[in-house]
């Protein structure tokens, strides 16, 4: 393990072309690295960074996919890494401990009520005391998981890679039920999504190309809807819905594009015809969706499009709104986009690039990037 640093580095922002491509927008570097050129103008400062993975010898284009975890009690960050490992790492950016597990992991972790939720890609479900690292229970779900744990009442749920959704019980780890979709005999896109829990229900997108609602406390169908408007692969529904307060529900399909649904029969409302998007976050009246060399911002009522960013070749993850600014990464980069207007501000490598989503609380926002380092910075703001 290399050495804690303790330091702390100005980012800032620079001017761009409005809705340039992303190769157009300027990059700025790590800080770990004296030799790179840094911006000019305040924009972030990185409070603190630490070295999380001991890089293996000729690894190629490492990739951490799992967004860190934030104890909001404690402060305490928990950090899911390429090498198989869970840490604790405290407010300040010390590790504090750490638990080893089978594999790589796709998602980030859940940390509620002292309790850190893990999926890993070993097939187990972990939970372990958020301060101690020590193991509570552990559930074998004897498939890979990909999403990130949510609650529903008593219960523990998560996706796995192989498109079945269990429920496990919080207090003892046991089994509840489950809900399999089988995957499609075609080509498939990685990622998956995540359920979201409203009022009882349970929805969630498949491979398959359906969006599902279940009942929480039995795991049953209420509801299903295909999305893949006939295609016969790349079907996905991997984007997290989001759901209003209006009854509505949103969701991207790879091959349909942005859906607005019921939440109570799944009937379309409307539909935003694009392919290749793949992931969706809301922020009042907009919505924003990324996917294969876009971000696009939409108006929830009707689906008009407002404004698109060309990304280029690079696949856009989900988007993080914060501090006025959307947080875009897109596997090279953490993009800065305005977005009232889409235009990118800037771009931020800490070191081969960023591929999971920030997790954000109040002005600090806290960074896996793909060579193994946990940045965290405090936002300046400066966006819509």
């Amino acid at each position: 393990m290399k050495r804690h640093a303790w330091k702390r580095w100005v980012g800032a922002a620079a001017a761009t072309g409005f809705l340039g491509a992303c190769s157009a927008v300027p990059l700025y570097g790590n800080p770990v690295s004296a030799d790179l050129k840094q911006p000019p103008a305040n924009l972030f400062e990185v409070d603190w960074w630490t070295p999380l993975v001991e890089p293996p010898a000729w690894e190629y284009e490492p990739r951490e996919l799992a967004t860190p975890a934030v104890d909001p009690d404690s402060g305490r960050v928990i950090a899911l890494t390429r090498d198989g490992y869970i840490r604790g790492v405290s407010a300040g950016g010390k590790v504090e401990w750490s638990f080893k597990t089978g594999n790589r992991f796709t998602a980030g972790a859940l940390v509620h009520e002292g309790i850190a939720y893990v999926p890993a890609g070993d097939g187990f479900l972990y939970a372990l005391d958020a301060r101690k690292g020590e193991l509570k229970w552990k559930y074998q779900a004897g498939e890979a998981l990909g999403t990130t744990p949510v609650l529903a009442g008593g219960f523990v749920l998560v996706a796995s890679e192989a498109d079945t959704l269990f429920a496990v019980e919080r207090e003892t780890g046991k089994w509840a039920w489950q809900y399999r979709r089988d995957p499609p005999s075609g080509f498939t896109i990685q990622g998956f999504s995540t359920p979201v829990v409203k009022d009882g229900t349970v929805y969630l997108g498949f491979s398959d190309g359906y969006l599902v609602a279940l009942d929480a406390d039995k795991g049953t169908a209420k509801w299903e809807r295909s999305l893949a408007g006939g295609a016969t692969e790349f079907l996905d529904v991997d984007a997290t819905p989001v759901v209003d307060d209006a009854g509505r529900l949103y969701v991207t399909s790879y091959q349909g594009g942005l859906f607005a649904l019921s939440t109570e029969t799944g009937e379309v409302e409307w539909n935003y015809a694009v392919s290749g998007l793949t992931s969706l976050t809301s922020r009042g009246e907009l919505l924003f969706a990324t996917g294969e060399g876009r971000l696009d911002a939409y108006l929830s009522e009707n689906g008009r499009l407002l404004w698109s960013l060309n990304l280029g070749e690079r696949a856009g993850r989900a988007p993080v709104f914060a501090r006025g600014m959307l947080l875009v990464p897109n596997h090279r980069s953490l993009l800065f986009v305005d977005p009232r207007t889409g235009q990118s501000r800037m771009a931020w490598n800490p070191g081969d690039g960023i591929s999971a989503a920030p997790r954000v609380e109040g002005s600090t926002a806290y960074i896996l990037s793909n060579n193994g380092y946990l940045y965290a910075l405090h936002l300046r703001g400066g966006g819509g």
